[in-house]
């Protein structure tokens, strides 16, 4: 009898212990959408607000589970068409990315929009698994690296 207690209990681990673990939700890093160069907190250029409403519809038929931004200008308004078509209330985060950020966003129950900025998005990129993006200019906007399953998609967002 305890022998037969033990084959089970031990089977059992086995079990547990090959059951896949779940997958992390499928992330979104954006820089935010274009702004004036030499302003401190800018606000967006027209252009700018253009991709703000061609996110939206980047979007459309894609799920999209939580968004977060640091809480400058050009981020907010980046993500404000997107946030109030989806009707979510983004999470702030600081301006630097960090470890616990990370785990926040792979925690999430479904995909994320992560906004970061021309400093922190290759951090953002590499601390998710991706590769390093070169690093990013004034010019560089409308980027999307997408991290799902272990591989990064960059996708343009014109307005």
């Amino acid at each position: 009898m305890l022998r037969r207690l033990l084959v089970l209990l031990a089977a059992g681990l086995c079990l547990s212990a090959a059951a896949p673990q779940p997958l992390a939700p499928t992330i979104h890093v954006v820089r935010h959408f274009d702004t004036p160069a030499g302003e401190r907190d800018p606000a967006l250029t027209e252009v700018g607000r253009q991709r703000a409403a061609a996110l939206v519809r980047w979007f459309e038929g894609k799920p999209l589970a939580a968004i977060y931004v640091t809480n400058f200008r050009r981020s907010r308004a980046t993500i404000a068409p997107l946030a109030a078509a989806r009707g979510l209330n983004p999470t702030i985060y600081g301006p630097a990315p960090d470890p616990a950020l990370i785990e926040r966003l792979r925690a999430e129950r479904g995909p994320v929009l992560i906004v970061g900025h021309s400093n922190t998005v290759p951090d953002i990129v590499a601390m998710l698994g991706g590769a390093r993006p070169a690093p990013l200019t004034h010019p560089d906007f409308g980027d999307v690296w997408t991290i799902a399953a272990g591989s990064v998609a960059k996708t343009q967002i014109d307005p």
